[in-house]
Formats: C-alpha cells, structure tokens, sequence
C-alpha cells in the first residue's frame, strides 16, 4: 500500500488543495456519464429501427420466394412447368415421379438470381432425409449446413410456418463470414416430399450504418465533454483567481507585508468582495499602527520612568539605609517601620532592574554574548545561591546528570538568571518536599529540567504561568513574592539563545520546568533530551487525578512519604550537592518535541531576530496543549508582582 500511495500523494495533495480542478474534473466526470447514457439510448434506438425495417423488407421478401417454390412444385408435378421431362417413373396414386436433383438446382439459381447480392439461398433436406439428389443446396458460394442454426432447422421441422433468427453466413470459398437474418420454411418437391428453403439476409450494410451512427456519437459526445470541460475552466477560474489573490495577500498580510491590496475591477459580487477586502485590510493596517504607536510609547514610558527613578531611588535608598542602621535607637514601631522600608526598597530595586531589562527586550536591544560553557558550573553555583532559602524552607536540592560534561555555546549571565528563577520558584512552592535539578545532552540539543513535588499547576496554567505579573490565586497577598517579572525575563532569554523554556505540572504533584538549548549558535532544535512529563507524574504511574489506579481500585499507590507530606519518589538521605546517578546520556526523547506532553510550553526564537513591538510571552505561538491554539492570556490578568512566579 505504501508503494501505491507515495507516487498518489502528490496528486491527492494538489486535489485537495485546488478547487478548480476539483470543479473541472467533476463536469468532467458528469458530462461523460451523461454523454455516454445518451449515447447507448440514441444507439439502441437506431439499431431497433434499422433491424425492425429489415425483418419487415426480408419477411415481406420471403413469403414471395416460399409462394414461387410452391408454384414451381406444382407446375413440375403436373408436367406443365419448364424443364419437366417425362422419364420418371409411376408412383402408387398415380403421379409423374420427377427427377428433383436439377429442379432443386434451377429453384435455387431462380430464386437468388432475384437477390442480386441482397439475400442468399439455402436448401436443405427434412432431418437426414438426403436421399434422391437431396443434398444441401446454397447459392452464392454458401456452406448451407454451417450457415443455419440448430435451433431454427427444429423449429421449422416441427411447425410448417415460418421461422426467422440471426446467424452468421459462413463461405466455402474463405471469404469473411457477416451477420444475417435467416427466414426459413419447410415447403414440398414436385414429388411431394418436404424440404427446407432458407433466405439468408446479409446485415453488412445495417452493421454500417450502426458502426457510422457510434462513431459520430462517439466523436460528438467527446467534443462535448471537453468542450463543458473548457466552460467549467472558464467560469470557475473567473471566480477562483480573485479569491486565490485575496488568499495570496491574505497570507503577506500575516506576514507583516500591510501595505497589500487587491486588484478591483467590475462592479460585480467579486468585486465587493474586493473593495470589502480592501477596506478591512485599510482599517487592520491603522489599527496595527496605533497599537504599535501605544506599544512604541508604552515601551518608551516604562524605559523613561525606570530610568528617571533610578535618582530618586537612590537617595530614598541612601536615607532608608541611614534610618535602618540607627533602628535600635527607635521605639519599636518606628523600627519595624524602618525594616519594613529596607525591604520595600529592595523589592522596588528588584523591580525596577527587570523593568528595565524588559524594556531592553521589547526594544530589540538584548543582545547575546554567547560562548562554549559547562552547564554544570551555572547549576552548581546556582544551588549554591538558593541553598540557604533552602535550609529555611527543610527542602533538598539534588542535581542527577552532572557525571560528564555538559557544554553549550551560550551567554552564562542569562541562563544562570534563568535557572536562578526556576530553582527558586521550585523552593518556595515545594512545600518542604525535595528539588531535582537533572542535566541531559543529546544530538545538538542540552536540557536542564527542576522538579518539584509542591502545589504543582492546575490545567491551562503551564502555558499561561510565563506571562507578565500574572497570577494564578488573585486571592493571596500582593505584598509577598517577587517582581512577578522573573519567568517573563527567562522566557525571553531562552527565546534569544533559540531554545525552549517550557513548563508541566498536575494539581498537587507538583510541576517540571524545562529550559533546551542548542548546542551551536543558531542551530535549529528538533527535541530535547529530557521528556516534558517526568517519568513519576500520576499518567507514567497508571493513576487518575485522585491518585488511584486508573484501574478503579481503592488502592493507592504505594509512594514513599516525605517529612512534609505528600507522595514523592525515594529520594538518598541529605548529602552534599554531588553526581548520584550513572553517567549514562539519554537520548533524545521524541515525546519532548515541542508541543508534546501536558502543559507543553514552547519557546521558539522569532526569525532573523526581528521581534514584533508588543511581543510578549502571553502571545509566543506556542500551541495550548488543552485547545491547540496559542493561549489568549496576556495583560489584562496582570495581578501582583509578587505572585508572578510560577503563576501560583
């Protein structure tokens, strides 16, 4: 099947895709079918009618011939009919017995002399009655035994009327047998002994007359289809050209190309068509650009108001550090005031840095210094870094996969920033239970996934958790958390390394970030090392979102329990932060390519660098594991920026 299907591929993909020739060959198809159910009708109607025309000239024919055999039997049984001679001998009641063998050759030659090449005659003797010079007669060169049927010689043997049927007459001299129409008759000698007389018809001239009619319905009904064919062309190609064009400036239109419009002419449906094309695309391109004029100065208020508070900041920052110094000389309202100013004021630097380097990416501006690093040295240091909130939180951070190297072309500073925010994030919404930070390599692609086994993510928020100060509980408190700009910064930095920042997670059992780098500059990624859905989430398990098996037992899962509660894999003892597993590369998983797995975030570099003005993580054309379509959120769920981490 899959030899016969290739070389139809192509043809089924150009079916599919173009109207027009579904059209055509459709009148096609109908035109022939309609031609050729005209043409058997018209056909048997000229064949009946040449035919009955025929039997009625050929009827009409032999009732004459069978009356003078009859005449000319008589006549020579009295004595008065030519060529009679008077050497036969008595018969019992009387009569002249005649000698038939040169009467029975004269009635042939009388009979078909008449014919002139229109009919034939055949004589035949009753059953095997061949005796006395009756033996089978035929004019014009005729086999009489292979000429008649089996069939008619019974009918007329057992019936003395006459009989007619179709036959093929067969020559002794080689010549082409033809059709005939064959009418028969037992009739008596002039000794009274019956035989059977035969007209042959030829039906060569009716088989002509047939085979003109085919042909010249064949050849009219062709020049029909093709020329209902060309109409169909004709007419549908008037309609289908506009609407390719409209599709083909629909398609530059997508691409950025605004400026495109259609070609109007005529006053016709298509050419409303047109003009109202034409005018939506007029109001699209105006819209585009005010939203790109309020995005433009959107970017550039946020850029000037970071800039212009960095002063103001300073000093604030120079008299908090004063205040907070001397907090011990206070009155205990006055310095849990103080405190409390530090620490907004560190919140508000935190803040306003990622503004800032949110403003560089809306710009254009980032740019990557990228060169050959050794991932394990970015996670080390950054475990190290979150170790002492760690300790705080009774969390374990394990590292698995560091046994060999793991390097990469890329800019150190960002992925560190990047791993930075997804090693914390896993901490603070790990509810005490262990982290796992695993490094994989595979092909032209590296991965660093962190696990955790926390609140996890409820469906539809792996896509929508690296959106700008979104959160997913409006309800807690917007004065705790980060900027609620982090995993927005690190899905920019991994769209400009060209890799994938995506995310997976399931309503209490916790959730995996994925960050996939190439390994080149610029080379393009086709999977990742590490699937998406880690191997111990309930679907690898064979258990529903109640954590029973999907079998419909009330038994759970038998899952080792960690201090903080919760179901998590074993997990060593507290050690140091070392390799523990066999430094064995896994190979590229193909259910890690982009868009596979739940809540599948994927983080594609725009083309040629270029970035939309409002290009946003909200609107990256990673698919919706849940609609498969890219996910709507953006702004407008905008809540607080302490709770933008991990959208919880």
């Amino acid at each position: 099947m899959r030899w016969v299907r290739r070389p139809l591929l192509p043809v089924m993909r150009l079916w599919r895709r173009n109207i027009q020739l579904r059209v055509v060959a459709t009148t096609l198809l109908m035109s022939l079918g309609v031609v050729l159910l005209l043409g058997f009708v018209v056909i048997g109607q000229v064949r009946n009618g040449l035919l009955d025309a025929k039997v009625k000239a050929s009827q009409s024919q032999a009732t004459g011939g069978f009356a003078v055999a009859k005449q000319k039997a008589d006549e020579a049984a009295s004595g008065t009919g030519p060529g009679t001679s008077g050497d036969g001998t008595a018969t019992a009641d009387g009569r002249q017995s005649q000698n038939v063998i040169p009467w029975m050759s004269d009635l042939v030659d009388s009979l078909s002399s008449g014919g002139a090449g229109a009919f034939e005659i055949v004589t035949l003797p009753v059953g095997d009655d061949s005796g006395g010079g009756r033996s089978p007669r035929g004019s014009g060169k005729v086999d009489p035994s292979s000429s008649v049927p089996a069939d008619l010689r019974e009918r007329i043997n057992s019936s003395t009327t006459a009989a007619q049927s179709y036959t093929r007459i067969v020559y002794s001299n080689g010549k082409e047998s033809q059709p005939a129409l064959v009418i028969g008759k037992q009739v008596n000698d002039p000794n009274g002994r019956p035989y059977e007389l035969y007209y042959l018809f030829p039906l060569t001239q009716e088989e002509k007359s047939l085979s003109l009619v085919k042909g010249t319905l064949a050849t009219a009904g062709l020049f029909v289809v093709v020329l209902l064919g060309a109409i169909a062309w004709l007419v549908v190609r008037q309609v289908v050209t506009p609407v390719r064009m409209a599709a083909g400036i629909a398609e530059r239109l997508s691409a950025g190309r605004l400026q495109e419009r259609m070609k109007v002419t005529g006053e016709d449906d298509i050419a409303r068509l047109g003009e109202a094309f034409n005018k939506m695309a007029q109001n699209l391109q105006v819209k585009i650009q005010q939203m790109e004029d309020l995005s433009r100065m959107q970017r550039r208020f946020v850029s000037d108001v970071s800039h212009e508070l960095r002063t103001p900041l300073t000093t604030v920052r120079m008299a908090a550090d004063v205040i907070h110094e001397a907090r011990e000389d206070f009155d205990p309202v006055t310095a849990r005031s103080a405190e409390l100013l530090a620490d907004q004021l560190d919140r508000f630097e935190s803040l306003l840095a990622d503004l800032l380097e949110i403003s560089r990416f809306d710009a254009g501006a980032a740019a990557l210094e990228a060169e050959p690093i050794d991932l394990r040295e970015v996670v080390r240091r950054v475990v190290g870094g979150a170790e002492p909130l760690a300790e705080r939180k009774g969390t374990h951070i394990r590292v698995v996969g560091d046994q060999q190297p793991v390097v990469a072309e890329a800019d150190a500073r960002r992925v560190e920033r990047i791993l930075r925010n997804l090693v914390v994030n896993a901490v603070e919404h790990g509810e005490g239970k262990d982290v796992v930070v695993k490094l994989a390599a595979a092909g032209g692609a590296v991965a660093i996934a962190v696990r955790d086994y926390g609140v996890g993510l409820k469906p539809g928020e792996a896509t929508r958790v690296f959106s700008r100060f979104w959160r997913a509980d409006p309800a807690r408190a917007r004065t705790t958390g980060g900027t609620g700009l982090g995993l927005s910064i690190a899905l920019e930095d991994a769209r400009l390394h060209g890799g994938w920042l995506q995310a997976w997670g399931e309503p209490g059992g916790g959730s995996q970030f994925r960050l996939t780098l190439p390994r080149t500059a610029d080379e393009p990624l086709r999977g990742s090392p590490i699937p998406l859905e880690p191997k111990d989430s309930r679907r690898n398990r064979g258990l529903d979102d109640a954590g029973l098996p999907r079998g419909g037992e009330e038994k759970r899962a038998t899952v080792p329990v960690q201090p903080g509660g919760g179901q998590v894999p074993p997990l060593p003892a507290r050690a140091p932060i070392a390799p523990r597993l066999a430094s064995v590369t896994p190979a590229a998983d193909p259910t890690a390519l982009p868009g596979n797995g739940n809540g599948a975030r994927v983080v594609p570099r725009p083309a040629g660098g270029v970035r939309r003005p409002d290009d946003r993580p909200a609107a990256d054309p990673a698919p919706d594991t849940h609609t498969g379509r890219p996910d709507p959120a953006g702004p407008k769920d905008s809540t607080e920026p302490g709770e933008a981490f991990r959208g919880r």
